[in-house]
């Protein structure tokens, strides 16, 4: 049985309104190719932050110049279910928690009648954790559609973050971003742009390391300082992308067979049964002289 599913490179930022209906418009367009999950970039309710590293941001704040922070029950989550309807999507916003204060850079699985499953950003890069806390797990759910795991962003660079959900039983992962290019030395055209060359090879490996179905959706554009890289993908569990919007904004849409395909890709060789985790104890240890050590490299 297939699965059609799209993902999205567009550009979003702090007017809501003109989010909400820019969500409606690449919802239509991509249930008029058939589409039944659909994923959306990172942040895309409410936009991102204008920049990265020393950007003056501070911790668990809920200052003007971020992101409107919101409830996973709020007004905002469910206007977005009012204009899923049937489809399922995944979609990044910045959240606030219970307590008023801490703001977490997250994600949430719904559609019109459902929340699935929702996510906070573990890895956090240049300077991000001035603006939001860190989430602490990688859990997968069930959808009507197949079992699927989130991650945004920088979680991607870490393969331990992928095959937690893949070991969770993650038929497709999806990976929001607001990926944008190199900081310096950034390349003319930016797909030639390393970094957006580091993004595209993270998808590739994320999916082929864990034989599953990957959808990297991305903000596309400019936004504050940060020149946005699109690329929004469909990868399949052999590495092989399926479907791309390179640098524009649009939806990159492909039919997906996950029950065949899996058959086929994991009737050999299969990955996930044939891992040695017996030996892979220093992968995990967070002891002080490990910790020590990778100061070390990191300053090398």
């Amino acid at each position: 049985m297939t699965l059609t599913v799209a993902s999205v490179s567009a550009n979003f930022t702090r007017d809501l309104d003109q989010n909400y209906a820019l969500i409606e418009q690449l919802l239509e367009d991509a249930r008029a190719q058939g589409a039944r999950l659909v994923a959306f970039p990172e942040a895309a309710i409410g936009g991102y932050l204008s920049s990265l590293g020393n950007h003056g941001d501070t911790v668990q704040t809920t200052k003007r110049s971020l992101p409107p922070a919101v409830r996973l029950d709020g007004p905002e989550i469910r206007k977005v279910q009012e204009l899923a309807g049937d489809t399922v999507l995944t979609i990044g916003f910045c959240e606030l928690d219970d307590d008023g204060e801490t703001r977490y850079n997250a994600a949430v699985c719904l559609d019109g009648g459902n929340i699935y499953g929702s996510y906070r950003k573990v890895h956090q890069p240049l300077g991000e954790n001035m603006s939001y806390s860190a989430g602490s797990g990688y859990t997968a759910f069930d959808t009507p559609v197949a079992r699927v795991g989130m991650q945004i962003c920088y979680d991607k660079a870490f393969p331990e973050a992928a095959r937690m959900l893949a070991l969770d039983g993650a038929e497709v992962i999806v990976s929001m971003s607001a990926w944008p290019a190199a900081r310096t030395a950034t390349a003319e055209n930016l797909q030639d742009d390393r970094w957006t060359y580091r993004f595209n090879q993270f998808d590739i490996a994320r999916a082929l390391d864990n034989q599953v179905f990957w959808m990297a959706s991305n903000q596309s554009g400019t936004f504050g300082s940060l020149r946005y890289v699109g690329n929004a993908k469909v990868v399949d569990p052999g590495g092989n992308i399926l479907a791309t919007t390179l640098l524009g904004a649009g939806l990159a849409v492909s039919e997906i067979d996950i029950d065949g395909t899996f058959r086929t890709m994991r009737g050999g060789m299969f990955h996930l049964r044939d891992r040695r985790p017996d030996v892979y104890g220093p992968v995990s240890e967070t002891d002080a002289a490990h910790a020590n050590r990778w100061r070390e490299l990191a300053h090398a």
